[in-house]
Protein backbone atom coordinates (compact mmCIF):
# COMPACT_ATOMS: atom_id res chain seq x y z
CA UNK A 1 0.00 0.00 0.00
CA UNK A 2 2.95 2.32 0.33
CA UNK A 3 4.14 3.10 -3.13
CA UNK A 4 0.47 3.05 -5.60
CA UNK A 5 0.25 4.28 -8.80
CA UNK A 6 -1.53 7.52 -9.72
CA UNK A 7 -2.66 10.14 -12.52
CA UNK A 8 0.22 12.97 -11.92
CA UNK A 9 0.26 16.79 -13.27
CA UNK A 10 3.19 18.66 -13.16
CA UNK A 11 4.49 22.19 -14.37
CA UNK A 12 7.81 23.17 -14.33
CA UNK A 13 8.93 26.78 -16.24
CA UNK A 14 9.70 24.85 -18.92
CA UNK A 15 7.27 21.68 -18.92
CA UNK A 16 4.23 20.49 -18.42
CA UNK A 17 3.57 16.99 -18.00
CA UNK A 18 0.28 14.38 -17.17
CA UNK A 19 1.26 10.74 -16.44
CA UNK A 20 0.94 7.86 -14.63
CA UNK A 21 3.20 7.36 -11.93
CA UNK A 22 4.57 5.38 -8.96
CA UNK A 23 3.78 7.60 -5.78
CA UNK A 24 3.25 6.69 -2.12
CA UNK A 25 1.52 7.47 1.08
CA UNK A 26 3.35 10.37 2.07
CA UNK A 27 2.78 12.29 -1.07
CA UNK A 28 -0.57 12.26 0.07
CA UNK A 29 -2.17 15.27 1.83
CA UNK A 30 -3.41 14.93 5.05
CA UNK A 31 -7.23 13.96 5.94
CA UNK A 32 -8.70 11.73 8.11
CA UNK A 33 -9.53 8.76 6.39
CA UNK A 34 -7.63 6.55 3.92
CA UNK A 35 -9.67 5.23 0.91
CA UNK A 36 -8.71 2.38 -1.54
CA UNK A 37 -10.41 4.03 -4.76
CA UNK A 38 -12.32 1.33 -6.19
CA UNK A 39 -13.65 3.95 -9.16
CA UNK A 40 -13.52 7.69 -10.40
CA UNK A 41 -14.75 9.71 -13.14
CA UNK A 42 -14.33 12.30 -16.01
CA UNK A 43 -15.83 15.73 -15.31
CA UNK A 44 -15.00 19.03 -17.74
CA UNK A 45 -13.13 20.26 -14.05
CA UNK A 46 -10.99 17.47 -14.37
CA UNK A 47 -10.06 18.01 -17.92
CA UNK A 48 -9.04 21.63 -17.29
CA UNK A 49 -7.04 20.55 -14.36
CA UNK A 50 -4.83 18.63 -16.97
CA UNK A 51 -3.62 21.49 -19.33
CA UNK A 52 -1.11 24.42 -18.35
CA UNK A 53 -3.79 27.31 -18.31
CA UNK A 54 -7.06 25.48 -17.20
CA UNK A 55 -6.86 27.70 -13.99
CA UNK A 56 -7.76 24.78 -11.35
CA UNK A 57 -4.51 23.29 -9.78
CA UNK A 58 -2.81 26.03 -7.73
CA UNK A 59 0.28 24.07 -7.08
CA UNK A 60 2.60 21.42 -8.77
CA UNK A 61 2.78 18.47 -9.25
CA UNK A 62 -1.11 17.45 -8.47
CA UNK A 63 -3.30 14.74 -8.42
CA UNK A 64 -6.67 15.72 -10.19
CA UNK A 65 -9.75 13.99 -9.91
CA UNK A 66 -12.79 15.76 -8.35
CA UNK A 67 -14.92 12.17 -7.96
CA UNK A 68 -13.76 9.32 -6.26
CA UNK A 69 -15.40 6.00 -4.93
CA UNK A 70 -13.81 3.33 -2.83
CA UNK A 71 -13.19 1.19 0.14
CA UNK A 72 -12.00 2.56 3.63
CA UNK A 73 -8.82 1.44 4.58
CA UNK A 74 -8.25 3.41 7.65
CA UNK A 75 -10.13 6.12 9.61
CA UNK A 76 -9.14 8.54 12.62
CA UNK A 77 -13.10 9.88 11.80
CA UNK A 78 -15.16 7.62 14.05
CA UNK A 79 -17.83 7.73 11.51
CA UNK A 80 -16.13 5.89 9.04
CA UNK A 81 -14.80 2.20 9.80
CA UNK A 82 -12.32 0.08 7.91
CA UNK A 83 -13.94 -1.67 4.91
CA UNK A 84 -16.99 0.94 4.47
CA UNK A 85 -17.83 1.65 1.30
CA UNK A 86 -18.05 5.74 0.50
CA UNK A 87 -17.94 8.24 -1.70
CA UNK A 88 -15.93 11.98 -2.03
CA UNK A 89 -16.81 14.27 -4.45
CA UNK A 90 -16.49 18.34 -4.03
CA UNK A 91 -15.23 20.37 -1.59
CA UNK A 92 -11.70 21.16 -2.49
CA UNK A 93 -10.97 17.32 -3.81
CA UNK A 94 -9.21 17.68 -7.34
CA UNK A 95 -8.47 21.43 -7.27
CA UNK A 96 -6.69 22.14 -3.73
CA UNK A 97 -6.56 18.48 -2.63
CA UNK A 98 -5.39 15.56 -4.20
CA UNK A 99 -8.33 14.07 -6.22
CA UNK A 100 -9.48 10.67 -7.28
CA UNK A 101 -6.97 9.49 -10.21
CA UNK A 102 -4.67 7.62 -7.29
CA UNK A 103 -5.00 4.17 -6.30
CA UNK A 104 -5.44 5.31 -2.80
CA UNK A 105 -6.43 8.96 -1.61
CA UNK A 106 -6.45 10.64 2.01
CA UNK A 107 -9.34 13.10 2.12
CA UNK A 108 -11.09 14.96 5.23
CA UNK A 109 -13.93 12.99 7.18
CA UNK A 110 -16.19 16.26 6.87
CA UNK A 111 -16.00 15.63 2.99
CA UNK A 112 -16.57 12.10 2.72
CA UNK A 113 -20.26 10.74 1.94
CA UNK A 114 -21.76 6.45 3.21
CA UNK A 115 -22.59 4.60 -0.50
CA UNK A 116 -26.45 4.61 -0.07
CA UNK A 117 -28.18 1.32 -0.22
CA UNK A 118 -29.71 0.82 -3.98
CA UNK A 119 -25.98 2.27 -5.58
CA UNK A 120 -23.10 -0.10 -6.27
CA UNK A 121 -19.48 1.72 -5.81
CA UNK A 122 -19.36 1.82 -9.85
CA UNK A 123 -22.42 3.23 -10.04
CA UNK A 124 -22.02 5.83 -7.27
CA UNK A 125 -18.79 7.37 -9.88
CA UNK A 126 -21.09 6.69 -12.96
CA UNK A 127 -23.23 9.63 -11.13
CA UNK A 128 -20.44 11.46 -9.43
CA UNK A 129 -20.39 15.15 -9.65
CA UNK A 130 -22.29 15.36 -13.03
CA UNK A 131 -25.55 13.09 -11.34
CA UNK A 132 -25.35 14.95 -8.41
CA UNK A 133 -25.50 17.86 -10.01
CA UNK A 134 -28.55 16.98 -12.09
CA UNK A 135 -30.08 15.03 -9.29
CA UNK A 136 -29.78 18.91 -7.14
CA UNK A 137 -31.22 21.04 -10.48
CA UNK A 138 -34.08 18.43 -10.07
CA UNK A 139 -34.57 18.80 -6.25
CA UNK A 140 -34.38 22.66 -6.41
CA UNK A 141 -36.85 22.54 -9.62
CA UNK A 142 -39.16 20.66 -7.64
CA UNK A 143 -38.87 22.51 -4.84
CA UNK A 144 -40.44 25.39 -6.81
CA UNK A 145 -43.31 23.99 -7.33
CA UNK A 146 -42.63 21.58 -10.41
CA UNK A 147 -44.38 18.16 -11.21
CA UNK A 148 -45.25 16.68 -14.39
CA UNK A 149 -48.57 17.77 -15.24
CA UNK A 150 -46.91 21.32 -15.56
CA UNK A 151 -45.50 20.50 -18.57
CA UNK A 152 -41.93 20.09 -20.62
CA UNK A 153 -39.05 20.46 -18.90
CA UNK A 154 -35.63 21.66 -21.35
CA UNK A 155 -32.64 19.75 -20.57
CA UNK A 156 -29.86 21.84 -22.81
CA UNK A 157 -26.19 20.84 -23.33
CA UNK A 158 -28.44 16.89 -23.25
CA UNK A 159 -25.41 14.45 -24.60
CA UNK A 160 -23.14 15.93 -21.63
CA UNK A 161 -22.95 14.16 -17.93
CA UNK A 162 -25.10 16.75 -16.86
CA UNK A 163 -27.78 16.78 -19.23
CA UNK A 164 -27.50 12.77 -19.85
CA UNK A 165 -28.09 12.29 -16.45
CA UNK A 166 -30.73 15.20 -15.92
CA UNK A 167 -32.61 13.67 -18.59
CA UNK A 168 -32.69 9.96 -17.78
CA UNK A 169 -33.68 11.26 -14.17
CA UNK A 170 -36.60 13.46 -15.43
CA UNK A 171 -37.88 10.24 -17.32
CA UNK A 172 -37.79 8.10 -14.24
CA UNK A 173 -39.69 10.69 -12.38
CA UNK A 174 -42.59 10.99 -15.27
CA UNK A 175 -41.27 14.29 -17.32
CA UNK A 176 -42.29 15.44 -20.58
CA UNK A 177 -38.42 15.57 -21.41
CA UNK A 178 -37.11 18.17 -24.27
CA UNK A 179 -33.44 18.20 -25.01
CA UNK A 180 -31.26 20.42 -26.93
CA UNK A 181 -27.67 19.17 -28.68
CA UNK A 182 -25.26 20.01 -31.58
CA UNK A 183 -25.17 16.76 -32.30
CA UNK A 184 -26.94 15.26 -34.92
CA UNK A 185 -25.44 12.00 -34.13
CA UNK A 186 -27.03 11.12 -30.88
CA UNK A 187 -30.74 11.14 -31.16
CA UNK A 188 -31.02 7.71 -30.76
CA UNK A 189 -28.88 8.04 -27.91
CA UNK A 190 -31.24 11.05 -26.47
CA UNK A 191 -34.47 9.01 -27.27
CA UNK A 192 -33.14 5.97 -25.48
CA UNK A 193 -32.62 7.93 -22.25
CA UNK A 194 -36.12 9.10 -22.11
CA UNK A 195 -36.29 12.13 -24.61
CA UNK A 196 -39.85 12.34 -25.59
CA UNK A 197 -38.51 15.63 -28.07
CA UNK A 198 -35.03 16.50 -29.78
CA UNK A 199 -34.03 20.28 -30.72
CA UNK A 200 -31.04 21.62 -32.20
CA UNK A 201 -28.60 24.07 -30.63
CA UNK A 202 -29.62 26.29 -33.11
CA UNK A 203 -33.69 26.12 -32.06
CA UNK A 204 -32.50 27.33 -28.22
CA UNK A 205 -29.47 29.52 -28.40
CA UNK A 206 -30.70 32.18 -31.23
CA UNK A 207 -28.97 34.89 -32.71
CA UNK A 208 -31.60 37.19 -32.11
CA UNK A 209 -32.83 36.82 -28.51
CA UNK A 210 -36.29 38.19 -27.68
CA UNK A 211 -37.03 39.84 -23.94
CA UNK A 212 -40.02 37.52 -23.67
CA UNK A 213 -40.27 35.04 -26.77
CA UNK A 214 -43.50 32.09 -27.09
CA UNK A 215 -43.89 29.90 -23.32
CA UNK A 216 -42.80 26.86 -24.23
CA UNK A 217 -41.58 25.01 -21.19
CA UNK A 218 -42.45 24.67 -17.58
CA UNK A 219 -38.80 24.30 -16.57
CA UNK A 220 -35.03 24.06 -17.70
CA UNK A 221 -31.65 22.27 -16.38
CA UNK A 222 -29.34 24.26 -18.28
CA UNK A 223 -25.79 23.34 -17.50
CA UNK A 224 -24.82 25.41 -20.95
CA UNK A 225 -25.07 29.14 -19.67
CA UNK A 226 -24.83 32.43 -21.72
CA UNK A 227 -26.60 32.82 -24.66
CA UNK A 228 -28.14 29.44 -24.49
CA UNK A 229 -29.54 30.20 -20.35
CA UNK A 230 -30.95 34.19 -22.35
CA UNK A 231 -33.04 32.26 -24.71
CA UNK A 232 -33.89 29.47 -22.29
CA UNK A 233 -35.76 32.36 -20.12
CA UNK A 234 -37.10 33.91 -22.32
CA UNK A 235 -39.32 30.68 -23.27
CA UNK A 236 -40.21 29.54 -19.73
CA UNK A 237 -43.86 29.75 -18.95
CA UNK A 238 -45.13 32.00 -16.14
CA UNK A 239 -43.89 31.04 -12.95
CA UNK A 240 -41.15 28.32 -14.05
CA UNK A 241 -37.77 27.92 -12.96
CA UNK A 242 -34.52 27.39 -14.89
CA UNK A 243 -32.03 25.55 -12.77
CA UNK A 244 -28.63 26.86 -14.21
CA UNK A 245 -25.41 24.89 -13.17
CA UNK A 246 -22.46 25.49 -15.72
CA UNK A 247 -20.91 27.83 -18.12
CA UNK A 248 -19.72 26.16 -21.43
CA UNK A 249 -21.98 28.67 -23.29
CA UNK A 250 -19.83 31.25 -22.04
CA UNK A 251 -20.46 33.26 -18.45
CA UNK A 252 -22.42 36.40 -19.85
CA UNK A 253 -25.94 36.07 -20.24
CA UNK A 254 -27.55 38.64 -22.51
CA UNK A 255 -31.23 38.56 -20.67
CA UNK A 256 -34.00 41.42 -18.87
CA UNK A 257 -35.65 41.41 -16.07
CA UNK A 258 -38.61 40.73 -17.95
CA UNK A 259 -39.01 37.18 -17.64
CA UNK A 260 -38.35 37.49 -13.62
CA UNK A 261 -40.57 40.19 -13.28
CA UNK A 262 -43.50 40.10 -15.90
CA UNK A 263 -43.40 36.09 -15.53
CA UNK A 264 -42.46 35.34 -12.10
CA UNK A 265 -39.40 33.32 -13.83
CA UNK A 266 -37.07 31.66 -10.87
CA UNK A 267 -33.64 31.38 -12.24
CA UNK A 268 -31.70 28.88 -9.48
CA UNK A 269 -28.14 28.76 -9.07
CA UNK A 270 -26.98 24.78 -8.48
CA UNK A 271 -23.86 24.26 -6.81
CA UNK A 272 -22.43 20.95 -6.17
CA UNK A 273 -18.83 21.96 -4.71
CA UNK A 274 -20.33 23.17 -1.20
CA UNK A 275 -23.88 22.13 -1.11
CA UNK A 276 -24.66 21.55 2.67
CA UNK A 277 -24.04 17.88 3.93
CA UNK A 278 -27.41 17.56 5.18
CA UNK A 279 -28.76 18.35 1.97
CA UNK A 280 -26.33 16.05 0.11
CA UNK A 281 -26.42 13.27 1.93
CA UNK A 282 -30.47 13.37 0.98
CA UNK A 283 -29.67 14.14 -2.26
CA UNK A 284 -27.66 10.87 -2.47
CA UNK A 285 -30.03 8.87 -1.04
CA UNK A 286 -32.26 10.23 -4.20
CA UNK A 287 -29.84 9.03 -6.79
CA UNK A 288 -30.12 5.91 -5.17
CA UNK A 289 -33.66 5.76 -5.53
CA UNK A 290 -36.59 7.54 -7.11
CA UNK A 291 -33.65 9.46 -9.34
CA UNK A 292 -31.69 6.54 -10.38
CA UNK A 293 -31.80 5.92 -14.19
CA UNK A 294 -32.80 2.70 -14.94
CA UNK A 295 -29.88 2.24 -17.76
CA UNK A 296 -27.47 3.65 -15.98
CA UNK A 297 -24.86 1.68 -16.63
CA UNK A 298 -25.67 0.31 -19.92
CA UNK A 299 -26.76 3.40 -21.57
CA UNK A 300 -24.37 6.26 -20.13
CA UNK A 301 -21.36 4.59 -19.28
CA UNK A 302 -17.67 4.03 -20.37
CA UNK A 303 -15.18 2.21 -18.44
CA UNK A 304 -11.39 3.09 -18.65
CA UNK A 305 -8.34 2.38 -16.99
CA UNK A 306 -5.72 4.72 -15.34
CA UNK A 307 -3.77 4.49 -18.83
CA UNK A 308 -6.52 6.04 -20.83
CA UNK A 309 -7.26 8.66 -18.22
CA UNK A 310 -4.85 11.18 -20.52
CA UNK A 311 -6.48 10.67 -23.64
CA UNK A 312 -10.15 11.49 -22.41
CA UNK A 313 -9.69 14.23 -20.42
CA UNK A 314 -8.48 15.89 -23.76
CA UNK A 315 -11.38 14.52 -25.20
CA UNK A 316 -14.06 16.12 -22.78
CA UNK A 317 -12.60 19.21 -23.53
CA UNK A 318 -13.26 18.98 -27.02
CA UNK A 319 -16.40 18.32 -26.52
CA UNK A 320 -15.95 14.57 -27.78
CA UNK A 321 -17.34 12.67 -24.91
CA UNK A 322 -21.11 11.19 -24.31
CA UNK A 323 -22.51 10.56 -21.25
CA UNK A 324 -20.24 9.74 -18.39
CA UNK A 325 -16.67 8.25 -18.85
CA UNK A 326 -15.99 6.15 -15.18
CA UNK A 327 -11.97 5.66 -14.28
CA UNK A 328 -11.35 1.65 -12.85
CA UNK A 329 -8.34 2.00 -10.37
CA UNK A 330 -8.99 -1.23 -8.18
Amino acid sequence: MNEFRALVVNKTETDFTVKVQTVSMNDLPEGDVVIQVAYSSVNYKDGLASIPNGKIVKTYPFIPGIDLAGVVVSSKDPRFQEGDEVIATSYEIGVSHFGGYSEYARIPGDWVVPLPKGLTLKEAMVLGTAGFTAALSIHRLEENGLSPEKGKVLVTGATGGVGSLAVAMLAKRGYNVVVSTGKETEHEYLRKLGAKEILSREEVCLEQIRPLDKQYWAAAVDPVGGRTLATVLSRIQYGGSVAVSGLTGGTDVPTTVFPFILRGVNLLGIDSVYCPMELRLKIWERMANDLKPEQLLDAIAQEITLEQLPEALSNILKGKLRGRTVVKLS
